[in-house]
């Protein structure tokens, strides 16, 4: 594929229908494709007449959609819906361009997919390639099922570190994939070669780790069973460095789980309320109000379709939901639906991997 041009979402009025269902966007890009094609071809106007329309039309759908375009075969121009690697946006990107119509001249793609980059990428004026980045996996202890990766590139230190990552990042984006980046590295960092502890791997083997470590882990945790009804909950009070309460209810029963790896995702549901005069802890009304909306999306995330309710936290104006689940995706539309249905509460929601729930480590009550 030649040159990609990136657009994030910009605020454009615009006279025709509001797009609300993938259908509305389809039909709406089917009546200016030829026209969008010849833009995109001959790189004409491409800001005003294709990018900033095309944006405009997502961000009715999703704030989170991002997009590449460019021309894939002479005849051919590639769309690729993007989530710019955030998880809780990949499966609305996913569903986006699996009802995508059949064009003789368009191509849909969901999600950055795997470039051939044996010439590498450059960026700021410096080289990111297979000849200057490299890597080797660390081994944690007490996370044995932890992705624990050291980048090292060449040259990287202390005035052009962040540079250096950025490039790195982008580079491992597109040598992977955007699903793959996002999705099978746990954690990892960005070092020079001077700092390098250990024995250095080409990072064209990368990918034929993470696929061997990713077989180890689905191996491993295949046969684990799903949780039963017999959960215990624990009141947790806490008074903040302010003097304000903490009040937490917590499946403590999870947090003993010996297999918490095999519900590696994360989600947390965050919700503004008024709590002003009730020492920052919900009032009545609003009290029953958020129960009504957890309890809809308890029951949405079924434990036997691989989701489990961790439990809740109030303090300071805010209530967090916590779940725990085999996979992102349905956790990521349950919980913007919620967000979507309440607009009368400010919300926000964060999704991210930790196999080992260290997000929680706070409650379990009954470490020394």
């Amino acid at each position: 594929m030649g040159i990609f041009d990136k657009v994030f979402g910009k605020k454009e009025e615009n006279e025709e229908a509001e797009i609300k269902t993938y259908k509305d966007f389809w039909d709406w890009f089917m009546t200016k494709e030829k026209d969008f094609f010849e833009v995109v071809k001959n790189h004409n106007n491409i800001e005003t007449d294709f990018f900033d329309l095309l944006a405009s039309k997502l961000k009715q759908l999703n704030e989170g959609y991002y997009f590449l375009c460019g021309m894939s075969q002479d005849e051919i121009a590639e769309l690729i819906i993007t989530a710019d690697g955030d998880i809780k946006n990949i499966v609305f990107a996913e569903e986006l361009v699996a009802e995508s119509p059949k064009l003789d001249r368009w191509k849909f793609t969901a999600l950055k997919p795997e470039m051939n980059l044996d010439h590498g990428i450059k960026m700021d004026g410096r080289d990111f390639s297979k000849e200057n980045i490299s890597f080797y996996s660390n081994e944690i202890d007490d996370y044995p099922d932890e992705i624990d990766i050291t980048f090292v590139y060449d040259g990287l230190n202390k005035e052009n570190k962040n540079a250096c990552v950025t490039g790195v990042c982008v580079f491992l984006d597109n040598f992977l994939g955007e699903l793959n980046f996002a999705t099978q590295i746990d954690t990892f960092n960005v070092i020079g070669r001077d700092d390098a502890e250990k024995e250095l791997v080409p990072i064209s083997k990368l990918k034929d780790f993470l696929s061997w470590r990713e077989r180890e882990f689905t191996e491993k945790y295949k046969n684990v069973k799903n949780f039963g009804e017999e959960d215990q909950y624990t009141i947790l009070e806490a008074t903040l460095k302010n003097g304000l309460p903490l009040i937490a209810t917590i499946n403590t029963s999870l947090l003993n789980y010996d297999s918490k790896a095999s519900y590696p995702w994360i989600s947390v549901l965050k919700v503004e309320y008024n709590g002003e005069n009730n020492n920052g802890l919900p009032e009545k009304e609003d009290y029953e109000k958020l129960s009504n909306i957890e309890e809809k999306m308890i029951e949405a995330l079924k434990i036997e379709e691989g989701n489990l309710y961790i439990g809740r936290e109030n303090a300071e104006n805010l209530k967090e939901s916590y779940f725990a689940s085999k996979d992102f995706r349905k956790p990521s539309k349950i919980l913007r639906q919620a967000i979507k249905d309440n607009p009368e509460y400010k919300m926000s929601l964060e999704i991210y991997k930790d196999k080992y729930w260290q997000s929680f480590e706070r409650y379990n009550v009954n470490q020394n």
